[in-house]
């Protein structure tokens, strides 16, 4: 009788197929939203090979994306990137170059 593993630890990570994470949410909501589409193209009687080419090609291009991502920038990538960009480049200090250089005299009696 085979035995299946089903706790992989407490604090981990899900994991599918090497996809880690957000990824794999990333994955299977692509594939929902692709599988949607292609259905509603059928029921517009588009013609049926043009919706297997245009679905295929798609989950092929989403499956491709989601791995080089998830190789890319690993588990937490996608989390480090956008804080990043919301990191500014630098600061702005509008004020006077004198007022950080004076001495404040309350500082300079302890």
């Amino acid at each position: 009788m085979n035995t299946y593993h089903i706790n992989k630890g407490v604090g981990r990570t899900v994991e599918f197929k090497g996809l880690k994470a957000q990824y794999l949410f990333i994955f299977a909501g692509g594939l929902l939203a692709i599988l949607i589409c292609v259905m509603i193209m059928y029921m517009a009687e588009i013609n049926t090979y043009l919706c297997l080419v245009l679905g295929g090609a798609s989950s092929g291009i989403l499956i491709w994306q989601t791995f080089r991502l998830n190789g890319k920038y690993g588990e937490h990538g996608l989390m480090k990137l956008g804080a990043q960009k919301k990191h500014p480049k630098y600061i702005i200090s509008r004020k006077c170059i004198y007022r950080y250089l004076k001495i404040n005299p309350k500082k300079a009696s302890v």
